[in-house]
């Protein structure tokens, strides 16, 4: 946008800025006002929101330096707006003061054009018109949430803006790298990608069905979202079947991106060996997913699986809690794993960790313990996703119930992408 000035006087550049925002905001608020308020108690139209917009630039203009002008007519159009809205309270009942505010940040548009860059009061455009348009869905928004929900957040505000940054950076541990500041950090980051995820599937992907929620659970947990899927499907027909293995499949590629975000928060040396390989296991995952879900189209009979709204709120202290917990036991594990066993014995321990949240013995690898090589911290990520697949699948038969017509197909689908990964592996050592 600057460089408009080296071709037209800055002044027209300016005021032609400066009327056309002023009339954008001005159409979008006359479109708000008369559904809200009507033709009777509306402020002004859209040419009022454009004279307003110049009576700021003349001012400004008159008197760049001091500001008097533009202070002073500030004052004139916030006494006339303040009579405008006490009229409509006292007799017409309307309230709000959304109308007042934009009125007054239209009058601001000019100084902000002529001493700011373009990509400030461009957002600062944007901002008005997106928050005018979308009132209705604030509103929406306010209604749907649950009581707590300010909370949660609070929560999530607290643990990573107030305690995160008072917490220490020094080993607990002398020769063991564990801070606290570590300890708490990986917390934080897996607690924001789970929270995000809840975020999605309550408020964007509210209606969602059985494969929505699978790729969105996946962000947070996929063994928590293939027990879920599980349980659920014992009520559902056999017809279904294919379509719950599909998503628990599509929880599963979801986690290997997860991973990736993960490992390139922590370590980008460590992604740029292993992210062909993670995406490799993501797309065919997804690949057997999407051939079970067809497998559903052929036998369906026009019905869609129901799935009931999972009002759990994943961002739990407890469940930060046991994430630190074991963000530590695996850094000690780790630690002296390699000390006695060396990297052999952290190969079998990148196996064991399957068998409960690979997450932290993942992140504790990425942030530095023992400076393992960035070759072993691939293959054992890797060693370990495949261990947390076969546990997986072992939860998912175990909660589909004996009779379950899912077991085949989690028998087929799973056992499919773990013969994969294997493969997959085993290419990675002998390459």
């Amino acid at each position: 946008m600057e460089k408009l000035y080296d071709y037209l006087p800055r002044e027209l550049v300016t005021f032609l800025l400066v009327t056309v925002f002023s009339l954008l905001i001005g159409l979008s608020q006359r479109k708000i006002s008369l559904k809200r308020e009507g033709e009777t108690t509306l402020f002004g139209t859209d040419r009022t929101f454009t004279f307003i917009g110049i009576l700021g630039y003349l001012l400004y203009m008159l008197d760049p330096a001091d500001y008097r002008l533009f202070m002073g007519g500030g004052a004139v159009l916030g006494l006339l707006l303040g009579l405008n809205y006490y009229v409509k309270q006292s007799q017409y009942h309307v309230f709000g003061v959304t109308t007042i505010i934009i009125a007054l940040i239209t009058y601001c548009i000019a100084p902000i054009v002529a001493t700011q860059p373009s990509w400030f009061y461009v957002m600062v455009i944007v901002t008005v018109l997106l928050f005018t348009e979308l009132k209705h869905t604030f509103t929406e928004l306010a209604q749907r949430m649950k009581n707590d929900e300010m909370t949660t957040l609070a929560k999530f505000l607290a643990i990573s803006g107030i305690i995160l940054p008072m917490l220490p950076d020094k080993n607990l541990i002398p020769g063991i790298n564990l801070t606290p500041y570590s300890i708490w950090l990986a917390t934080v980051v897996v607690s924001g990608i789970s929270y995000l995820s809840y975020l999605l599937k309550r408020y964007v992907f509210r209606e969602s069905g059985i494969l929505v929620s699978g790729i969105v659970g996946g962000l947070y947990s996929s063994t928590a979202t293939i027990s879920v899927l599980a349980r659920k499907s014992r009520k559902a027909s056999a017809q279904d079947a294919p379509e719950y293995v599909a998503a628990m499949l599509l929880a599963v590629s979801m986690m290997f991106l997860r991973f990736l975000i993960l490992i390139g928060i922590f370590s980008w040396d460590t992604l740029l060996a292993v992210y062909p390989y993670l995406l490799i296991m993501s797309l065919v995952t997804a690949t057997v997913a999407c051939y079970l879900h067809s497998k559903r189209k052929r036998t369906d009979d026009g019905t869609q699986a129901e799935e009931e709204e999972e009002g759990s709120n994943p961002l739990e202290f407890k469940v930060a809690l046991i994430f630190a917990i074991l963000f530590v036991v695996f850094t000690i594990l780790t630690h002296y794993t390699l000390v006695y066993a060396g990297t052999g014995g952290l190969n079998l321990l990148s196996f064991v960790s399957g068998f409960s949240d690979i997450t932290p013995f993942i992140l504790n690898l990425l942030q530095g313990t023992g400076s393992v090589a960035v070759p072993v911290i691939t293959a054992c990520t890797m060693q370990a996703i495949v261990s947390n697949i076969a546990v997986n699948m072992c939860y998912a038969l175990f909660f589909a119930g004996g009779k379950s017509p899912l077991r085949p197909w989690i028998l087929r689908g799973i056992g499919c992408v773990i013969a994969a990964n294997i493969s997959l592996l085993l290419f990675f050592y002998f390459l």
